[in-house]
């Protein structure tokens, strides 16, 4: 009986402690170690972390608290002192990276916590690699608390939800570049095709501006309900109704380069203000577009969350854009990286439809909102998920590209970044390098090839961009369809 009341007690809390000894030091080693994958920082830190929190500060400690207390008699053993002092240590340790740097710990665990099992496809190394990200994915809350998105302030509060689901759309048709960068430069815009109503190839549509659009009269322009009307009047079509009301928005609007890198004040982005002003950062584009829909019974609402671009780390922005309700299904739409793209000397306008009613499985890869519905998807993407996928443009699965490896969105190299493809319609294909931040880039080779392989010999350690660009023929203009990390060790 006082074996059940005292001594088992004991017995489980110090098997308790014995536990969380041994587990905390691998968690701090796990959250160092990816961190150094994910920032390619030296291996030795996270080793040298990993033999100082157990067990030399412990024994340390213990030996320069004996030599203070003259060898005292102690209530607790050795054995005792050193589990306690080594979970103390731990998870201090824990707690202040967690604080120093939450927004990188997760990102760094949900993107390379897996990086000891790199190369390896085995179902049982699966499985493990399932687990080590769904416990990631716990700390997701500690990322969504420092991370701050402006744009939610301008969400509608009504309870609008997308039922039903989409139905799955079709393979994307060839749609502009919007980044630039040296020679080659990106296409230019591709010819027009057809007007189309066609609703099983909805992503086939007219890469032109809108006719009503491109011809209406300045007086029409007085009002945001002036011009929906004036729209909806001209344009019976449903789904070419939607596309004029986006390419008013993705042609009239100039984004707000200044406001957005912070050389400016941001003003306000509500509907009335960035038609007046013409001016706008993306949520004046998605309230705009929700306004004029508003204004003729369309229902488009305005989507919040994250997105991922050339112009923004892997990690994700605060970004907002639309869902358009049309014949019962629910189409996503983005005019502001319709309108045109931006770099260090502004904002440059360039018409597109790349994502302007995009498949959700394509959206996904740099669209993810804050509520998992808007997806679109069967299954919600977890943050996680989203974040280790390489960046790739709709450009790039228009043309019927498929990238096999690798199929993250940073990896680890020792000689070259290797890059392999499908490419049954025999796009052209080239690569660029340059080092992650610098702004400068020079191409992997001289060979332009339409080879499912890409090589790019990378000079020396350090973490690396690799943009692809695609073209029709082999001396002519190439196109932006996307980017990887490549960590050169």
């Amino acid at each position: 009986m006082r074996f059940l009341l005292l001594d088992l007690p004991i017995l489980l809390l110090k098997g308790l402690l014995t536990l969380l000894v041994f587990l905390t030091p691998v968690l701090g080693v796990w959250l160092a170690s990816s961190l150094v994958a994910y920032t390619n920082g030296p291996t030795w830190l996270a080793v040298l972390s990993g033999i100082l929190l157990f067990p030399l500060l412990p024994i340390a400690w213990d030996l320069w608290g004996r030599k203070r207390r003259n060898l005292k008699p102690q209530i607790l053993t050795w054995g005792d002192r050193i589990i306690l002092r080594t979970l103390l240590l731990n998870l201090i340790f824990l707690a202040c990276l967690l604080a120093l740097r939450p927004q990188t710990s997760f990102l760094a665990l949900s993107t390379r916590g897996d990086w000891m099992l790199d190369g390896r496809q085995e179902p049982q190394i699966e499985l493990v690699r399932r687990s080590l990200f769904k416990l990631a994915n716990g700390l997701e809350w500690l990322y969504l608390a420092v991370h701050q998105n402006p744009y939610t302030q301008y969400a509608d509060t009504r309870d609008i939800r997308p039922t039903p689901q989409p139905e799955v759309q079709p393979s994307p048709q060839p749609t502009p570049s919007s980044q630039t960068f040296p020679q080659p430069q990106p296409a230019s815009q591709p010819a027009p095709v057809p007007s189309t109503t066609n609703r099983t190839n909805l992503w086939s549509v007219d890469a032109s501006i809108h006719p009503v659009v491109a011809q209406m009269p300045p007086s029409v322009e007085t009002s945001i309900a002036s011009v929906a009307q004036y729209i909806a009047q001209q344009e019976k079509d449903p789904f070419l109704r939607v596309k004029a009301l986006h390419d008013y928005v993705a042609d009239r609007i100039a984004y707000d380069a200044p406001a957005y890198f912070g050389q400016a004040p941001r003003p306000p982005q509500d509907a009335e203000t960035v038609f007046r002003t013409r001016k706008a950062v993306c949520a004046g584009y998605a309230k705009l577009l929700e306004a004029l829909g508003q204004a003729i019974g369309e229902e488009i609402v305005y989507v919040v969350g994250d997105s991922r671009s050339q112009i923004s780390d892997l990690n994700g922005n605060g970004h907002a854009w639309n869902a358009a309700k049309i014949e019962g299904n629910w189409y996503l739409i983005d005019a502001t990286w319709n309108s045109g793209y931006v770099d260090a000397s502004g904002f440059t306008k360039r018409y597109s439809v790349s994502y302007l009613f995009p498949p959700p499985e394509v959206m996904i890869i740099s669209h993810f909102p804050d509520d998992p519905a808007w997806q679109l998807l069967p299954q919600p993407m977890s943050r996680g998920d989203f974040l280790r996928q390489p960046m790739l443009r709709p450009n790039f699965f228009a043309q019927g590209l498929k990238l096999i490896s690798p199929t993250r969105s940073q990896t680890d190299v020792r000689d070259d970044a290797v890059i392999q493809l499908q490419n049954p319609n025999q796009r052209w294909l080239m690569a660029s390098y340059g080092v992650k931040g610098s702004g400068q880039a020079e191409k992997c080779s001289e060979q332009i090839s339409q080879e499912p392989q890409l090589s790019c010999p990378l000079p020396g350690t350090g973490t690396y961009e690799v943009r692809l660009f695609s073209g029709n023929q082999q001396y002519g203009q190439y196109e932006y369809v996307g980017q990887l990390e490549f960590n050169k060790g």
